[in-house]
């Protein structure tokens, strides 16, 4: 028997119905990011920097005091020759120096650069790069080169070929007139080239969510230029700074790559929570460990440019913002597994929790090596040097350089490990599993199908002549009733009423 909107109530396709989130949970969450968001907001806005004026450091400094200033140029003719060649960084009209000693055994390698922007625009100059020939190994003190490697640029010389794009710096000679040096290679072309592949392949296979992601990506990159770096600079405390800035980028980045939903948001709570877990777990190492943070050369010379800054912190926020890539891929993946397997048939919050952590344990195993060779990657070059120190290993890992790397990798092993059940719990209370309603609706789906449906009673009697199957049931019906009686005389049956004969 049928009843008014029990069809409907089980009309929807179950595939399509969304995690059913738990009203208690749902709140927490709302309320917490909420009071985290205000707090992002009013931190912005204490710690946002002035327009003050900074004096520029020693290392980028012109001859004349001011910024570098610095032109385009690419690298038209090379030869081989003597050094010191007098027209060497002047500005000519001619492509066509005066350059003797000319040789493929010269010591130095002369290169004839065009200058494509600038007050000398269309005229050329000459770039001169001494090579490990230079240094005959005769003298006091010089250096014998290996076999193979003379003709080779020495050691922090630029290795020019013919066609290269450069930056030249611009310095004012002895006689007033600019000379140019080389500054760096002209990266713009292959750098637009390589961000053009890779936004192409993140929206190509990710689309619509991709592209998002990619503008995520850009708002980092303006809160750390607009806000993170300035407000330093300003002599602001480096760790309030980084954690405004980590929270305020994860805001922006997790919901507009995944969308306004209670999924992201226990992501993010998740996040944020674990964020607070690393920046409590780096401050630690750093004073556990006595890191200084003065190993590094861009150190040293920021805390001679600007003593106000203080190493320590600025440590401690690298320590923060190093982990929020790795912390956002984590808490995202946790969050999404738990809503999926919720949806997919998982009958308890507790059995969707068990679930989703045997896919967080695999990704903190593949997380963790990422972390650790990441680390170790940059810190190939110094790894190098320590390997020919000739120092015993144990004294090697616990220099401050190295011991810095280490602890970046043991605090976010730690948060990553963290963030996946702190995550999962978050998203498990979030979801409500639809195991339960599934096995209710097909055991209903099945019922209904064995289960032959009644004809509707009518109050009323029908006033059309009822088919001859009725009668025989009514018939059936009342011989039921009356068969244990015996009667002697038969009965016949003329219309409504029956007629008894014998009596």
């Amino acid at each position: 028997m049928s009843h008014p909107g029990h069809g409907h109530g089980h009309s929807h396709n179950l595939s399509e119905i969304p995690a059913v989130l738990s009203p208690i949970a749902r709140w927490i969450v709302i309320v917490s990011l909420a009071v985290i968001g205000i707090g992002v907001v009013a931190g912005a806005v204490v710690l946002w920097p002035s327009s003050s004026e900074h004096a520029i450091p020693m290392q980028f400094r012109s001859a004349d005091g001011g910024s570098i200033r610095a032109v385009d140029g690419e690298v038209v003719e090379q030869v081989r020759a003597e050094c010191l060649n007098p027209l060497a960084g002047t500005a000519q009209d001619s492509a066509e120096f005066q350059i003797e000693g000319v040789t493929d055994l010269g010591p130095c390698i002369q290169s004839t650069v065009r200058i494509d922007s600038g007050d000398d625009e269309g005229r050329y100059t000459l770039l001169e790069v001494p090579t490990n020939r230079a240094q005959s190994g005769t003298e006091p003190g010089a250096v014998t080169q290996s076999r193979g490697s003379p003709d080779q640029p020495q050691a922090g010389q630029p290795t020019l070929h013919t066609g290269d794009k450069l930056r030249l710096s611009v310095v004012p000679g002895p006689d007033g007139n600019p000379r140019y040096t080389f500054f760096d290679f002209n990266r713009t072309v292959p750098t637009l080239v390589w961000a053009f592949l890779f936004v192409a392949a993140i929206v190509l296979v990710a689309a619509w969510r991709g592209f998002r992601s990619i503008i995520g990506l850009a708002f980092a990159f303006l809160v750390l230029g607009v806000f993170t770096l300035p407000a330093i600079l300003d002599g602001e405390s480096p760790v309030a700074v980084a954690v405004v800035s980590s929270a305020a980028i994860l805001f922006v980045v997790l919901y507009l790559a995944h969308g306004v939903s209670l999924r992201t948001s226990s992501a993010l709570l998740g996040t944020l929570m674990s964020l607070m877990l690393a920046g409590l777990l780096s401050w630690l190492a750093i004073d556990t460990m006595n890191l200084t943070g003065l190993s590094g050369d861009q150190t040293t010379n920021l805390q001679v440019y600007q003593g106000s800054i203080s190493i320590s912190g600025l440590l401690l926020a690298g320590f923060i913002i190093g982990t929020l890539g790795v912390l956002n891929d984590v808490t995202i993946t946790q969050a999404s597994a738990a809503f999926e397997l919720a949806a997919a048939g998982e009958s308890t919050r507790l059995g969707t929790f068990r679930a989703a952590m045997r896919v967080g344990r695999d990704h903190i195993a593949s997380t963790v090596y990422t972390l650790v060779f990441a680390y170790a990657g940059s810190a190939l070059p110094l790894l190098l040097l320590f390997s020919v120190a000739q120092q015993p290993f144990g004294s090697l890992i616990t220099t401050d350089a190295v011991a810095v790397e280490l602890a970046r990798s043991f605090v976010g092993g730690i948060a990553i490990a963290l963030s996946v059940p702190l995550t999962t719990v978050i998203a498990a209370a979030l979801a409500r599993p639809a195991g339960r309603a599934r096995v209710a609706a097909t055991a209903a789906a099945a019922a209904a199908e064995r289960t032959p449906a009644a004809p509707a009673r009518t109050a009323t009697r029908p006033t059309t002549p009822q088919p001859d199957t009725g009668r025989r049931r009514v018939r059936d019906h009342r011989a039921q009733q009356i068969e244990p009686v015996e009667r002697p005389s038969s009965v016949v049956s003329t219309g409504r009423h029956a007629k008894v004969e014998g009596d």
